[in-house]
């Protein structure tokens, strides 16, 4: 299959677009400032991937220290992705994937040891995607998001 779609990382000049992305793909939503924090902080894991010079999805994270989710290894660095979403329209396309992909590049160049999600215990096709690039449910978070559902936190080592 032909990729009809380019990676980059994130700009100020895709805010706009970047979160007209997460309302409509996602409930749950983030205030201008904290994509920008993030963006400030972790700009290597923050990417676009554009369509027809379009933004059609984006991935954001960040780097947290903490104990590892295996349960071994004490304090260490982890990537978190905090959101990614495709638009309806471009998906199965391999966006997605690209997108993980290239946020867990990032994610090395910040000396991150593991890679960390929060999926919705419903989300099939993301959990499907997930374990592909090599993700496994380490524990479910019951009552995660905000309108009740449980989620996996799926995790990897990098």
């Amino acid at each position: 299959m032909q990729q009809t779609f380019k990676l980059r990382k994130f700009t100020p000049k895709d805010l706009e677009r970047v979160t007209y992305i997460n309302r409509v793909c996602l409930p749950e939503n983030y205030v201008d400032y904290f994509f920008m924090d993030l963006y400030e902080r972790f700009p290597e894991t923050f990417i676009v991937a554009e369509e027809n010079g379009e933004i059609v999805g984006y991935i954001m994270c960040r780097i947290e220290t903490g104990l590892s989710n295996f349960g071994f290894g004490g304090f260490i660095k982890k990537g978190h992705i905090v959101s990614i979403a495709v638009m309806p329209e471009h998906r199965r396309k391999g966006i997605g994937h690209a997108l993980v992909t290239k946020a867990m590049e990032g994610m090395h160049l910040y000396n991150a040891k593991q890679c960390f999600l929060e999926v919705r215990v419903t989300n099939t096709p993301a959990i499907s995607l997930y374990k592909k690039l090599g993700f496994k449910i380490t524990r479910t978070i019951h009552g995660y998001y905000s309108d009740g559902e449980d989620a996996y936190l799926m995790s990897r080592e990098l």
